[in-house]
């Protein structure tokens, strides 16, 4: 009876030792990983930047962005070469900081490749239609400050294709508003001062810029934020060499340049005199040979700028602070009988600065053509000896 007993004790141990072992076998294995169904195309889209991040996000209907992962350099890499011009030009990228601005080039057709930003509402203070295309990425607000070159970030950042004036969509408001005037940029190379003078033109409501080469990159960083969005309310047309300009211009245009240099003795005496051009270096032969390129020969009437100068259509010339205006631009104005604006500034002022000078011009020169087109209009509905 010990003996079966011992028998039973040992079948019942072993058949315990035997359920133990089964158990540890299933704790062994890897647990099935159950996997949610996935609302998103079968081919992911791959960020044009660099590897796709780990974690993925919905931001609505259809737009989707990437959440970067711990040391995701992508950003960095991205505003490092966006920032030099010749990547700009080479790649035809630009990039743009800041919610409003990233807003406009959106709203006016801007085509965006790559969109960084630091909360996903920023997302829903832009026209989500509009981003579909690009590759949106969630990362840190630190990441972008770290990059930011403004004091106070707004945390977004966008890499976007050089806007095509031909294809932007301008604001209704902006167009119904304008005035038949166009700016010619005449070698102005401060950041600082071209953002303003494309701020002034779209305020007085211009047609359009002209920027001839010599003048810095309207699409750098420093000339997009002085600009305040201007860039996506006016057609801006860049790098125009002298010879190209006049096909840029309306069929009949009077070219006038903005005289924001000291008009010295001339201007205290008649201000109104003719003013000879007398470039510092002799000027180059021009094709045609008629002449020299803004020669002595070249002669402009001056008057004061506040005076009735304008007819449409109509085009002005602002030279930059260092080098004033240039012999191509002397020589356009004379061609088209246009005349030196004469800013009057007290004695022993050198100069203005290039963007208040445009400022003051051209807003002078939108409330000229609006008081006529008035004045035209009553006439029309009032005809003498009707």
């Amino acid at each position: 009876m010990a003996a079966l007993g011992l028998g039973r004790a040992a079948g019942r141990g072993g058949a315990v030792a035997a359920r133990g072992r089964r158990w540890v076998r299933a704790l062994r294995r890897s647990p099935v990983r159950v996997l949610p169904p996935r609302e998103e195309p079968a081919e992911e889209r791959r960020s044009p930047v660099g590897a796709p991040a780990v974690e993925r996000s919905s931001a609505g209907p259809g737009l989707w962005y990437e959440k970067a992962a711990p040391g995701d350099r992508r950003l960095g890499k991205v505003v490092t070469v966006a920032k030099s011009r010749s990547f700009r030009d080479r790649h035809g990228k630009v990039l743009l900081e800041g919610l409003r601005l990233v807003r406009d080039a959106l709203e006016a057709g801007a085509v965006p490749q790559s969109l960084f930003f630091s909360s996903a509402g920023h997302l829903k203070e832009l026209p989500e239609a509009r981003l579909k295309g690009a590759s949106l990425v969630k990362v840190k607000f630190e990441e972008i400050r770290s990059w930011s070159d403004v004091v106070t970030p707004q945390g977004v950042i966008g890499i976007f294709s050089k806007p095509d004036p031909a294809k932007m969509s301008y604001p209704a408001a902006q167009l119904a508003s304008s005035v038949p005037v166009v700016l010619i940029c005449d070698n102005i190379r401060d950041p600082g001062n071209l953002g303003t003078v494309l701020r002034s033109a779209a305020g007085a409501g211009c047609e359009k810029v002209l920027l001839t080469k010599g003048c810095v990159d309207p699409w750098e960083p420093k000339v997009l934020r002085a600009g305040m969005g201007a860039h996506f309310r006016i057609p801006i047309i860049a790098n125009l060499d002298w010879e190209s300009v006049p096909s840029n211009l309306p069929a009949g245009v009077q070219v006038c340049v903005a005289d924001h240099k000291d008009p010295g003795a001339q201007a205290e005496t008649d201000p109104k005199a003719p003013v000879k051009s007398k470039p510092k270096a002799a000027p180059p032969k021009r094709e045609d040979g008629e002449g020299t390129a803004g020669g002595c020969a070249l002669e402009l009437a001056a008057q004061y700028y506040y005076e009735s100068w304008i007819w449409a259509p109509a085009a002005v010339v602002v030279g930059g602070e260092t080098h004033g205006l240039s012999p191509d631009a002397l020589h356009l104005a004379a061609s088209t009988g246009g005349k030196r604006l004469v800013i009057p500034m007290v004695p022993g002022v050198d100069s203005l600065n290039s963007a208040v000078a445009a400022a003051i011009v051209l807003f002078e020169g939108r409330r000229q053509l609006l008081q006529r087109n008035k004045q035209e209009d009553e006439r029309q509905k009032f005809p003498v000896g009707g």
